[in-house]
Order: structure tokens, then sequence, then C-alpha cells
């Protein structure tokens, strides 16, 4: 099997979603996969930095309107939430919906707590993938 090129590589459409009927809401929503950035900059928003700029500890108000805000999207994948304002106006509807949905955005984000602990500097290092032969 050949290696992949950057050029092919970029047009991967590796994007991960699922369709959600949500009740309490009257409808449907898409909840999408963050890019490796926008899940890059959700942990680091989580993060509480000591005044010698390491981590903390972890910030979790409105954890679950700020991880939707990046995964909830419209059916050309463009964020539904993007202002603060807006993300307070998310974070302030039923919370067991929240959760309900912030369970499926982790899962198809490959998000899980050991990311969150990973992010705050609290798991153990991951071997390398390397190996040697004799």
């Amino acid at each position: 099997m050949a290696l992949l090129t950057p050029d092919q590589i970029g047009a991967a459409d590796d994007r991960r979603w699922e369709d959600v009927d949500v009740p309490e809401w009257g409808g449907t929503v898409r909840v999408a996969s963050m890019s490796g950035t926008d899940r890059n900059a959700y942990q680091k928003q989580m993060l509480i930095l000591g005044s010698n700029g390491r981590p903390q500890g972890v910030d979790l108000a409105d954890q679950y309107a700020r991880l939707l805000a990046k995964c909830l999207v419209d059916e050309d994948f463009r964020r539904l939430y993007v202002t603060d304002k807006q993300v307070k106006g998310l974070g302030a509807k039923n919370g067991a919906v929240l959760e309900r949905l912030a369970t499926i955005a982790k899962r198809v984000s490959g998000l899980g707590e050991e990311a969150v602990d990973d992010a705050a500097g609290k798991s153990e290092p991951t071997p390398s993938g390397s190996s040697t032969s004799d």
C-alpha cells in the first residue's frame, strides 16, 4: 500500500457526525466531530493555569455548552453557536439534554475523560509506538 501524500490527507473527508432527535427542542440536531484545532482549543479553554503557567485545575463552567458549540452544525457543517453570548444561551438549556448531546459529541470526536486529564497534565505518558528489531 502506498503512503498518503499531504494532498491526499487534506482531501479526505474524515468528519464523523450523528443526526440526533431532540424531542425537548422539537427537532433534530447534527452533532459533528471536532477538528483537531477545535479539539485543542476546547481542551485549552477548560484549563485553569497557575501563576507559573502550569495547569492547576479544570474549569467545568458551561462545559457542555462549550463542547456543543464546537460540535452542533448545520447541513453545511457550519457551527450553530459561535459567540460567547450564544454559548451562554445554549448553556441555559435543559442540562439533561445538553449532557445527552455532549456524550454524543465526545464519542464522535474521540474525546473522553482521559483526554481532559491529558490536557491538565494528569495522565501517564503514552509509550512510544516505535520498536526495534534484533
